[in-house]
């Protein structure tokens, strides 16, 4: 099942940038295009796997979600979070890199060119410090895309960024 917010209609561009928040059960996506007012959600959501099925069969519906992603929103470039895990979270690290390589298989079958930002890197393009609080990062998130609210679920507003990160750290010609 697959959530989808779309703030405007898309429109043909030059530059559409496409941040990925991985997770098993949910995956957050958001596309953002460059304009000359500066960047703008175009469109954000969720692919969610199905909790009652096999670690196989989630992979696969997320891989398969983000597929259909992929084909209808046309990327030019993706950034996607890399895996954070200490010793309390093992567990959950692993069941994300499974998730995470379906991802990266369907980035490299659509041929599309991937960034991996850490957590830390997000917070530091973001805001400057690599230590900024979640709510530091929504106020930036919601500033820098001019929106009323933040973007939900969270997935689809931690999507966004990991997009913004990509939209400033990436150089287009002209």
């Amino acid at each position: 099942m697959t959530f989808i917010i779309r703030t405007q209609n898309l429109l043909p561009s030059q530059t559409r940038y496409l941040g990925i928040d991985p997770g098993l059960n949910r995956t957050g996506y958001a596309l953002i295009e460059r304009t000359a007012r500066g960047p703008v959600l175009r469109e954000g959501g969720v692919i969610q796997s199905t909790r009652s099925l096999t670690l196989h069969q989630r992979v696969h519906e997320i891989g398969v979600g983000l597929r259909e992603v992929l084909t209808e929103l046309k990327p030019e470039i993706v950034a996607i979070e890399k895996i954070f895990s200490n010793a309390q979270n093992v567990k959950s690290a692993i069941l994300l890199a499974h998730a995470r390589g379906a991802i990266l298989m369907m980035i490299a079958d659509a041929g599309i060119p991937v960034v991996h930002y850490t957590p830390a890197e997000i917070k530091r393009l973001l805001t400057g410090s690599g230590k900024a609080p979640k709510d530091q990062i929504q106020h930036a998130i919601r500033a820098e895309l001019k929106l009323a609210e933040l973007p939900e679920p969270n997935d689809v507003a931690d999507a966004s960024a990991v997009a913004l990160c990509l939209y400033h750290s990436v150089r287009f010609a002209a």
